[in-house]
């Protein structure tokens, strides 16, 4: 009998083995399961929900000290929800897949009487009285909430180095950043200290640290999510999406969040398709557009290698894979949209600018500076970029391109800021108002994940959905496991 009470046997019962090769993930052990397994394991009995969380919080307690991905953990609390759902599942009880499996979430959404503080000095002691709509779904759907997760200060960033907690660390080496801004989730969800997180992302923050932990990141079309109850960053640009081990998960989380919310500005009533089904569909007759000008400039050498054999390996699968060219986005002189940052961070800055992280301090200075002529400009360029795409994707059914243009850099370059970073590859897509996934396709000679990026026409997560599933059910990069964890 272990320490918390499993017993080896009775969690092995359930599991399968799937290749004995000591870098991909053991099916034997159940923190390495992904979402779904850990559903099929508590719907078939061989584990429950109590041992799983306590599993999740041994790992938590083993190597969070060294990843720093968790804000808040509510142990207490994780176990309670766990033994109701135990108690729950043997009444009959059960509300879908969900059920049961330990999540956490991003420490800039909303939890009722859980502190919520975005990483940010000024909210370190914030309690929200109400759940963010994105909570309210997931606790519905009745899964075990471990904590909170660590960020980029409010979200600003996408390094995952500039929250007031500290930098949280990359599973596969925790030298190198996780990316940001939903850093802690990345981490967590790499490591298998949870089976799923769910981030926002204005401009990468679900993509980016997915791209440079190894995990599926699914930046979801504006307005398919309620942003309501979550610390807003840019209000033309957020959105909130998963962050999981594979396409599957994926899928399993947006079917739970996804949907109109009529008290947020944001969600459209648009139906909600059932994701799970989007699996299995065919791909044969998809076309895939390759956007090399401007997104495959510059690319780190193992980060191309990487990318293009992915598309190799789609082009043998579908109908057609082409170059296409997309619309760019000129910001207005003097009116980036980036001064909705400053905009709900306004009473807060101004009272007391010394609390804020240095790089955010740069950031809300500068954006003082923005003009609103040049700002309503820039809105409105947003706006013709997002009818633009539309003629985009009438030629092809979905773009495939880098994440990131390469693997995770050195936390000690990027805080000192002597890293040049390259231009951005995800924050178009929050221009063109689309979904976009990042799925693991390689790795680098030093070990680091590289993210295949792919992107579909607005309101089409179940095509994005489909490709990624065709993708990762050819190849078996997301099976692999950090170091961190195989130790």
């Amino acid at each position: 009998m272990s320490s918390d009470g499993v017993t080896r046997r009775t969690l092995l019962a359930g599991a399968a083995a799937i290749g004995a090769v000591s870098r991909t993930r053991a099916a034997t052990d159940p923190l390495n399961w992904t979402l779904t397994e850990a559903a099929q394991a508590l719907a078939k009995g061989t584990v429950s929900s109590e041992e799983l969380t306590k599993l999740c919080l041994g790992r938590i307690r083993k190597l969070d000290p060294v990843l720093n991905a968790f804000i808040t953990l509510d142990e207490e609390s994780a176990l309670q929800q766990a033994r109701e759902c135990d108690r729950h599942r043997k009444a009959g009880r059960v509300s879908g897949p969900l059920y049961g499996v330990p999540i956490a979430l991003k420490d800039n959404i909303d939890t009722a009487g859980l502190k919520t503080t975005a990483a940010a000095q000024v909210f370190r002691d914030r309690i929200p009285a109400e759940d963010a709509e994105v909570t309210r779904r997931l606790k519905a759907a009745g899964p075990v909430f471990l904590g909170k997760l660590n960020l980029d200060e409010m979200a600003f960033e996408g390094t995952g180095t500039t929250g007031c907690f500290g930098p949280a660390h990359n599973p596969w080496n925790p030298d190198r950043i996780t990316g940001g801004s939903s850093a802690g989730s990345a981490a967590a969800v790499s490591a298998g200290l949870c089976f799923g997180s769910v981030g926002s992302d204005d401009g990468g923050s679900v993509r980016i640290p997915g791209a440079f932990c190894g995990v599926v990141g699914f930046k979801t079309s504006y307005g398919r999510v309620s942003t309501r109850g979550v610390v807003p960053s840019a209000y033309s640009m957020d959105t909130i999406g998963p962050i999981t081990r594979t396409v599957e998960d994926a899928a399993a989380i947006l079917q739970v969040i996804a949907g109109y919310d009529p008290n947020d500005a944001i969600t459209l009533a648009e139906l909600v398709p059932d994701y799970s089904q989007a699996l299995g569909v065919p791909v044969a007759d998809l076309r895939i557009g390759v956007p090399r000008d401007y997104f495959f400039e510059g690319l780190h050498p193992d980060v191309s290698s990487a990318v293009e054999e992915a598309i190799r390996h789609l082009k043998g699968r579908v109908r057609e894979v082409r170059d296409v060219t997309l619309p760019s986005l000129h910001v207005a002189e003097n009116g980036t949209y980036d001064v909705e940052l400053y905009h709900y961070q306004k009473p807060f800055f101004d009272k007391a600018p010394q609390l804020y992280h240095p790089w955010s301090q740069r950031q809300m200075n500068e954006l003082k500076q923005v003009q609103t002529v040049p700002y309503v400009e820039t809105l409105k360029r947003i706006r013709e970029c997002r009818r633009n795409i539309r003629r985009i994707f009438e030629q092809v059914d979905i773009l495939a391109l880098p994440t990131m243009r390469e693997p995770a850099p050195l936390i000690s370059e990027t805080v000192n800021e002597k890293h040049q970073r390259p231009h951005s590859n995800t924050g178009a897509f929050n221009h063109f108002g689309t979904p976009a996934m990042t799925v693991p396709c390689g790795f680098s000679k030093d070990g680091l994940p590289i993210g295949l990026q792919l992107v579909g026409a607005a309101f089409r997560e179940p095509m994005v959905l489909s490709i990624a599933y065709a993708y990762q059910q050819s190849t078996d990069w997301h099976r692999r496991t950090p170091p961190l964890v195989r130790g």
